[in-house]
């Protein structure tokens, strides 16, 4: 299957010479979630934007569905639906109207029925006749997402389409964008909730300094990135870890009454044993053992800090 968009060597240098972006290849499939990570700065917006035509690149293609970004602008654009971060919408028309507008814009012909599905889906048709300015910041941020369904895209990017919403709110967004994949919708997006992507996404991205360091399926960077930590609960505090047992990188927690051990899950050996072994020999004794698994946000923050 052909990748829904492609985007290749793709570099953006503003005029103040600010290199935002610097060779970024990435290519999206057809009707996954992608989830864009990286921190704030780190080229997420700018990579979106020259994707979807809003910010020419300085150098690169973009291919939404195998039309050129900037070749044959209102084609690939026709594709894309876009919920931006800020709020931009204009104060005085009715969600209606403003939705409806936004269908036309792209050349499709008027359908009462798919606005009124869009904004039920959206939990909007009670507000339809009512003006923008008169609703809180959650529901002008769902209004952003009707009017980027409006005209019925195949892609839609979605950039932190969570930020400042509740989380009622925030679980129903989440509940449309599981509905909209379920239809066929390839999903791109950027958030600060890395336990959205987490539970989300099929795929992560992860930007940093306008470069992309890692592209992965989410369960194989969980497995392949993932560690496990082993807590074990004393029943007296240690000030200090004995030297002994320097070799197994042991931290002390808990106001020294817990030993935490991090070890690979891809490794023949984990080193548990002969760590008990010697911790009984050190006559350090524990109540209670437990482990736990690295999340995606411990992964990302380990690759952001040290570049690759």
């Amino acid at each position: 299957m052909h990748p829904i968009i492609t985007v290749s060597d793709l570099s953006k240098t503003y005029a103040t010479g600010f290199s935002a972006l610097k060779g970024v290849n990435l290519t999206i499939r057809r009707g996954e979630i992608f989830a864009l990570l990286g921190p704030n700065g780190a080229g997420k917006t700018t990579l979106i934007s020259i994707i979807c035509g809003l910010v020419n690149a300085s150098a690169g293609t973009v291919l939404a569905d195998g039309h050129d970004i900037s070749r044959d602008y209102r084609a690939a654009r026709s594709k894309i639906g876009l919920v931006p971060q800020e709020l931009t919408t204009d104060a005085f028309e009715t969600v209606w109207s403003t939705v409806s507008f936004s269908r036309g814009l792209f050349g499709k012909p008027r359908n009462p029925a798919l606005i009124e599905r869009v904004l039920k889906d959206l939990s909007l048709w009670d507000k339809r006749d009512t003006q923008i300015r008169r609703l809180s910041g959650g529901m002008k941020r769902r209004v952003l997402i009707a009017k980027a369904l409006s005209h019925e895209p195949e892609i839609l990017f979605l950039d932190e389409p969570t930020a400042g919403v509740d989380v009622e709110l925030r679980q129903d967004m989440w509940k449309l964008v599981s509905r909209l994949r379920d239809d066929g919708v390839t999903i791109i997006l950027t958030t600060h909730y890395i336990e959205e992507a987490e539970e989300m996404a099929d795929r992560v991205g992860v930007i940093s300094k306008g470069e992309i360091i890692l592209v992965e399926d989410k369960a194989e960077l969980m497995r392949k990135l993932g560690r496990k930590q082993l807590t074990l609960s004393l029943l007296a505090p240690l000030a200090a870890v004995p030297p002994e047992l320097a070799a197994y990188d042991l931290a002390l927690a808990g106001d020294g009454m817990e030993l935490v051990y991090s070890y690979d899950t891809k490794a023949e050996r984990t080193g548990i044993t002969p760590l008990l072994q010697e911790l009984a020999g050190a006559g350090i004794r524990f109540r209670d053992l437990r482990t736990s698994q690295s999340s995606l946000e411990d992964i990302f923050v380990s690759l952001v800090r040290t570049g690759s």
